[in-house]
């Protein structure tokens, strides 16, 4: 199994592409795409025969790049 930091090399954020928005290998499927399906309630499974081009490791790559995104401390004031 890939390890998170192999995990997020497949995550690539190009300028010009998709608005600069993290996308998997340089494609146009965003990460924002992936969890939205997950969240929809799609499995891996349906996923992948639904998008042959991606990899299981790209749906763990876009979970692991949002759990990085999240992983912030949060200021709050007194």
């Amino acid at each position: 199994m890939a390890t998170p930091t192999e995990l997020l090399r497949r995550v690539t954020i190009e300028p010009g592409k998709c608005g600069g928005r993290p996308c998997i290998r340089g494609t146009r499927m965003r990460v924002l795409d992936i969890l939205e399906l997950l969240g929809a309630g799609a499995d891996f499974d349906e996923i992948l025969a639904d998008y042959p081009s991606l990899e299981r490791e790209d749906l763990l790559a876009a979970l692991t790049y949002a759990a990085r995104q999240t992983d912030h401390g949060v200021l709050q004031s007194a």
